[in-house]
């Protein structure tokens, strides 16, 4: 049986490019292709693709977010991410919110087919580049401890923690089972002690620890 595939991504000729290689093979199915997260969100669950193909760069909320969703919704469902973006701090985001790959756009054709396969036979496929980034974050020695982020309370840590893997407000309360209002409180509180005004610079905050 064919490997049913789906595309998410903005940039409209990008996008046909990659759902006629798709098409071009002989066990891959395109089963649909969007240009916006929220409309992933609302289609992908009755499309039920194996492998969606991702940008990260998306307009709304970010391809990162709509991984974190998606594997909600599709808990079998591979993710592999193709984009431009090649610093740590996105590959490990996107990983993080349950991508199963990651690509870049100016991979040959044949390594994204190649990828597609890998990730629905199991495997994490990586740019040589990314692969290269990810050994060596983990062979640079621990950074100091960050004492704004040792001030965070756990219940403020989980929060940070779950903003950084791409949750909304509103699921971060379903799932602590809170109110929406004390998890804004607790987000303000959380910029305050970082000394931060927004959700992207508190995230990063998290990437040094």
């Amino acid at each position: 049986m064919k490997t049913r595939v789906a595309i998410v991504e903005d940039n409209a000729r990008f996008r046909t490019e990659l759902g006629a290689l798709v098409e071009s093979t002989k066990d891959l199915e395109l089963v649909g292709s969007v240009g916006s997260a929220e409309d992933a969100i609302a289609r992908m669950p009755a499309l039920a693709p194996q492998v969606i193909v991702m940008d990260i760069n998306l307009p709304g909320a970010s391809g990162i977010e709509c991984t974190a969703k998606l594997r909600e919704l599709l808990p079998d469902v591979q993710i592999l991410m193709l984009t431009v973006y090649e610093d740590t701090d996105s590959i490990f985001r996107a990983l993080q919110a349950g991508a199963t790959g990651y690509l870049l756009k100016r991979a040959h054709p044949r390594d994204i087919l190649k990828g597609i396969r890998e990730v629905k036979e199991g495997g994490a496929p990586m740019s040589s580049h990314i692969a290269r980034k990810v050994v060596e974050s983990f062979s640079r020695p621990p950074a100091a401890p960050d004492p704004e982020l040792e001030s965070l309370t756990p219940r403020e840590r989980e929060i940070l923690d779950l903003l950084a893997e791409g949750f909304l407000y509103k699921e971060i309360a379903d799932r602590l089972g809170v109110s929406y209002s004390t998890v804004q409180t607790h987000v303000e509180r959380i910029y305050r002690k970082l000394q931060v005004h927004s959700r992207s610079q508190a995230v990063a905050r998290t990437t040094r620890r």
